[in-house]
């Protein structure tokens, strides 16, 4: 127990560097203190002591803002930095030497049953107000970007943002979205464009027919050019 106690210890000044010493780590992170309570509420669950373990964890969530369900399953080296508002469902899991920071979200949609929390992967960080929602995995080695509203799996080693989340980048390669929005067809220029090109037909038609006419008499020129000129009132 005490062992397990200085992981979590030392798991803070390896992930905050505004840490300075032992006594303001023990006595001030909320998210160490929510951690260990959460230990305590879940050995109870496991024995089936359901209500004594909501007790508990409702105990740490009005003391330290975080509230994990007692059912949570989480590994080694957890990290919950500032912490306010961080919500963790009955069955989700958490892997090992995971960050999570403040008003983050592993819950459900509220349409699934049985395991309807996500299972995160070892070596994750999700960022501020991240949401993660159903019962599908993220993977190892992957960070969820800050205010991301993640619904569906997201593989290894990836990178996660946007709402709805999105795969940015994966195995440290950029992953280009198959609709690129900076180039999308603007359809009032295209028809411009056609409006122009056709004209410009009309103009070295007409300027064929003057060079090989008789002249401003020709009887064949005059109905030719009210048809033009008609033709470009009309566009």
């Amino acid at each position: 127990m005490f062992k397990q106690m200085k992981s979590d210890i030392r798991t803070v000044f390896e992930n905050d560097p505004a840490a300075r010493g032992w006594f303001e780590v023990v006595f001030t992170y909320s998210g160490l203190h929510a951690l260990w309570a959460h230990r305590v509420a879940h050995a109870l669950f496991k024995r089936r002591w359901y209500t004594l373990a909501r007790v508990i964890s409702q105990i740490s969530r009005f003391m330290t803002g975080i509230e994990i369900h007692p059912g949570a399953r989480i590994g080694q080296r957890l990290f919950i930095d500032h912490g306010m508002g961080v919500v963790i469902g009955e069955t989700c899991e958490i892997g090992d030497d995971v960050v999570i920071y403040q008003g983050v979200t592993l819950g459900g949609t509220g349409k699934e049953k049985g395991k309807r929390h996500p299972t995160i992967g070892s070596n994750v960080v999700v960022g501020s107000g991240a949401k993660v929602l159903g019962s599908f995995s993220i993977g190892d080695n992957s960070n969820i970007g800050s205010n991301a509203v993640v619904l569906r799996e997201v593989p290894a080693n990836s990178t996660v943002v946007g709402n709805p989340g999105k795969v940015v980048k994966q195995n440290g390669e950029r992953v280009r979205d198959r609709l690129d929005h900076t180039r999308l067809p603007d359809p009032v220029v295209d028809m411009l464009r056609t409006m122009q090109k056709e004209i410009d037909e009309l103009r070295e038609e007409l300027s064929r027919r003057q060079e090989t006419g008789s002249g401003s008499g020709d009887p064949a020129r005059e109905p030719l050019e009210a048809a033009v000129h008609k033709d470009l009132q009309k566009r």
